[in-house]
């Protein structure tokens, strides 16, 4: 089992940043992949952002890429999702998730059934 919690959502004006950290215990982090989702009011869960298990690979939905940055820091146990340049459409939950494996093709990566673990979310609102 693989336990997930989520911090550092908040409220923003639109053009700000925030940093989202996921902290993970249980089973060994390093050897699983990382990602991030989030959920808007009466959407579906999307993908934000992936990060392999060396922190190697990395991957991003268009609607994020050269704003967002994903990161991992394996001594603690912690990936990261550095969120600037906020516009009031990336208002959302996020929710941190991993499964063990080094990678995934892009359909099993961008789609909520190709994780096995989840984290409870945090709120990011963005004001315009």
């Amino acid at each position: 089992q693989v336990q997930l919690v989520e911090s550092g959502g908040g409220v923003v004006q639109a053009g700000g940043s925030l940093r989202l950290s996921c902290a993970a215990s249980g089973r060994t982090f390093g050897m699983y992949l990382m990602g991030w989702f989030r959920q808007a009011p009466r959407m579906e869960r999307e993908f934000v952002a992936a990060i392999s298990w060396s922190g190697g690979r990395t991957a991003y939905a268009d609607s994020v890429k050269g704003r967002f940055t994903i990161s991992r820091d394996n001594a603690k146990n912690t990936v990261y999702l550095q969120m600037n340049s906020l516009k009031a459409e990336d208002t959302a939950f996020y929710y941190c998730t991993t499964t063990p494996a080094a990678w995934r093709d892009d359909s099993a990566l961008s789609s909520p059934s190709g994780y096995d673990y989840w984290g409870q979310g945090t709120q990011v609102t963005v004001s315009s």
